[in-house]
């Protein structure tokens, strides 16, 4: 569970640390509303992988005929993370998800909270990838699932570097999207 009273404690202290006077009007509540929005944007801490793949496990398979040439692609879904290194704001991130169904299907909007709730937690772009191919490989019981992020990151827009609209691109393929080149390039033509 997330400790809303300790963060509370916490961006006091940081604050205070920052030479900030706690006690003006500005200032006053804000240990409280960043325990409330740490609350709701690190909700997914709170979920293991497994735990998100028995949240959104609900699938169609009646009336299928997939074979392996058919593909399932949710494009551009729009999200926001925070990198473990600086807890810092990945943001203009796109997340594509595609897998080639066998025998089961997910809800496009299962697809999209999978990714949203992923993102909720301290992360590295890399894992983001990693962990959504693992929820949809187990929810629909395909090796074939590819993600593809790209993000911006504010601690290379921001602070370090300095560099705006740097994206970094990262991919996580499994199954034949990690073979099979001529299926890897379907997926980009589709992107």
């Amino acid at each position: 569970m997330i400790d809303k009273l300790k963060i509370e404690k916490s961006i006091r202290d940081i604050l205070e640390a920052l030479g900030e006077d706690i006690n003006r009007e500005g200032l006053r509540d804000t240990p409280k509303r960043v325990a409330n929005m740490y609350e709701e944007i690190f909700m997914g801490v709170q979920y293991s992988n497994n735990d998100i793949a028995d949240l959104f496990n609900v699938t169609f398979e009646e009336d299928l005929d997939y074979d392996e040439n058919n593909i399932v692609m949710i494009k551009d879904i729009e999200t926001f993370s925070f990198c473990e290194h600086h807890m810092a704001l990945m943001y203009n991130m796109k997340i594509n998800v595609a897998y080639i169904p066998q025998n089961k299907v997910i809800g496009f909007s299962k697809v999209v909270r999978i990714c949203d709730l992923v993102c909720r937690r301290l992360q590295i772009q890399e894992r983001i990838g990693k962990d959504i191919a693992y929820i949809i490989k187990k929810i629909t019981e395909t090796d074939n699932v590819a993600v593809f992020l790209k993000a911006e990151h504010s601690c290379i827009t921001m602070r370090g570097i300095k560099k705006n609209n740097t994206n970094t691109v990262s991919m996580s393929l499994n199954g034949r999207f990690k073979t099979d080149t001529n299926l890897l390039n379907k997926i980009k033509l589709m992107m």
